[in-house]
């Protein structure tokens, strides 16, 4: 007779970890976010880094900030802390990625992808009150109210640009600073608890541009 009492404890899969904020717009432990592909060649020796691939953002979204925004945003940072990105993404809305961004790495590529914002600047966050600490994300940057039943997050024309210049860019930054550095966990959580914080140190809320 089987001996039951050496029976494997069946794991729980309904834990909830926390919110999940930066390029994310909530918990999944199985986003794929360390086995994302891509199709970016690998920078030849005499490329500038990072390389940026600028896709076109479509009708009903835009992005809010430019190439050039970005590179000379890019002077604020330290070369350890951008020295292992190789390309910046702007890459057009895809309706199946429920993400603002998220960066990627494989194949000698290490790559921040940012999406573009809907022409009426918001950001849906689902139909429960958004936690405590998804208001801290967007304070200073969004107002969050209630509209036709889904709460959602508004910017105003150059909130939005803040945005992604203080929160998304950073963030996805430093999820490829922890792949560089082989820090990446298996936890979603830490992962972006990791990269929110780096964010969070990057720029004070209320900073002028």
């Amino acid at each position: 007779m089987k001996n039951k009492g050496n029976k494997k404890t069946a794991w729980k899969k309904n834990r909830k970890f926390g919110d999940i904020m930066g390029g994310r717009s909530r918990v999944k432990l199985k986003d794929g976010i360390v086995k994302r592909l891509h199709s970016l060649p690998v920078p030849a020796v005499s490329d500038d880094l990072p390389v940026f691939i600028v896709e076109n953002a479509s009708r009903d979204y835009y992005f809010p900030i430019s190439v050039d925004d970005v590179r000379n945003e890019l002077l604020n940072y330290s070369d350890d802390e951008i020295s292992c990105v190789t390309h910046i993404w702007f890459r057009r809305h895809n309706p199946k990625d429920e993400v603002q961004g998220y960066s990627v790495k494989g194949s000698g590529v290490c790559a921040v992808v940012l999406y573009p914002l809907s022409v009426d600047r918001k950001i849906c966050l689902g139909k429960s009150r958004p936690s405590r600490r998804v208001m801290k994300w967007y304070e200073g940057y969004a107002v969050i109210l209630m509209e036709k039943g889904e709460w959602t997050a508004r910017f105003t024309e150059e909130s939005a640009y803040k945005y992604y210049m203080e929160r998304l860019l950073p963030h996805e930054i430093a999820h490829c600073m922890a792949y560089s550095k082989g820090t990446m966990r298996h936890s979603a959580y830490r992962n972006e608890n990791y990269a929110d914080n780096f964010a969070y140190s990057h720029y004070r809320i209320g900073k002028e541009v």
